[in-house]
């Protein structure tokens, strides 16, 4: 089963955003090694993040196929090349449409996270996306998620809780609350919008939206401090790169062209297997022990994930009735 407009099976839609997912999940820790080492803040490390990933992508779409177009437009959607084009004007548009709501997902959860802790910042902003999306995709979408996925959703939620706030501590401000929502609207919007131009054609918009994003953060970060000052220069170079390539070039491509063909609940809750590969990293490379909670968060949301994800590529091809 593949989406009429791109051209990319479902399955491998999936996989594409099973992949992002993990390769979110690496951020966190490369974060936590580049604070170790510098005094580089988590807004400025956003931007070089984004600005590095976007080179990144410029440097290897020549590379790409790119099959003749009329001038002025994108080129077909799909590989075979459907009728629609869409007009570069459009496709700016989109693009700027999609970086704003990255940069409102990236900045608004940085600042949730100072502002009320990490742990209650990523249950409120991870949580609050697929209750956003599932709502907003099935009033926009027509996206019917169903009896037993919503079940799933539920479970994922409740893994997502267990898994973070298992060890407690945790210190809830609502003004951090509220930035968290606000992070999670940004993620809403970026998740929905994909799946609506998917469906639609129109290429890929990732560039563009790293180029919107970079722009955003830009001043944000100036005022953070742009360059940092570190002991171990060329250390701090080799975690930034790795970053930029693999868990924003990389993961945000694969989530761009997995989210425009699959459901738009199941997105988001796929892309909770970022908090799951944080977690496993800490215990492998960061040296935190394994606790039950963790066990068992992991656990619920590996396997809402799992059952979202078969019920996805069984699923019936016809848009909206989909139950899983």
């Amino acid at each position: 089963m593949s989406n009429p407009s791109s051209g990319l099976p479902v399955g491998r839609g999936l996989l594409f955003l099973i992949v992002a997912g993990v390769a979110w999940g690496t951020a966190g820790a490369g974060a936590a090694l580049v604070y170790r080492i510098s005094d580089l803040g988590p807004v400025a490390l956003s931007f070089w993040r984004c600005a590095v990933g976007l080179v990144l992508l410029l440097a290897v779409r020549p590379l790409r196929p790119r099959p003749a177009h009329p001038a002025g437009h994108a080129r077909p959607a799909g590989p075979a090349g459907p009728a629609a084009v869409v007009p570069l004007r459009l496709r700016s548009a989109r693009a700027v449409a999609t970086g704003l709501g990255l940069a409102v997902f990236q900045t608004a959860y940085f600042a949730a996270v100072g502002a009320t802790g990490l742990a209650v910042a990523t249950v409120v902003t991870l949580g609050a996306g697929p209750v956003l999306i599932s709502l907003g995709a099935r009033l926009t979408l027509g996206e019917r998620l169903g009896r037993g996925g919503a079940a799933a959703v539920v479970v994922a939620l409740a893994g997502l809780a267990v898994l973070v706030l298992g060890g407690g501590g945790a210190t809830v401000r609502s003004w951090g609350v509220l930035l968290a929502l606000l992070s999670a609207a940004g993620y809403c919007a970026m998740t929905l919008l994909t799946r609506r131009w998917g469906r639609e054609g129109g290429g890929d918009t990732s560039v563009g939206a790293f180029a919107v994003t970079s722009v955003c953060l830009l001043p944000l970060a100036l005022a953070e401090g742009l360059v940092p000052h570190t002991a171990d220069p060329v250390r701090l170079i080799w975690l930034v790169a790795y970053i930029a390539a693999v868990p924003t070039a990389l993961a945000y491509a694969l989530y761009f062209a997995g989210a425009a063909v699959v459901r738009s609940a199941t997105v988001s809750v796929v892309m909770l297997l970022e908090p799951v590969a944080a977690a496993v990293l800490a215990v492998v490379l960061l040296g935190e022990h394994l606790t039950a909670t963790t066990l068992a968060g992991t656990v619920l949301m590996l396997g809402s994930v799992a059952g979202l994800a078969v019920g996805e590529v069984r699923g019936p091809g016809r848009e909206g009735a989909v139950t899983v």
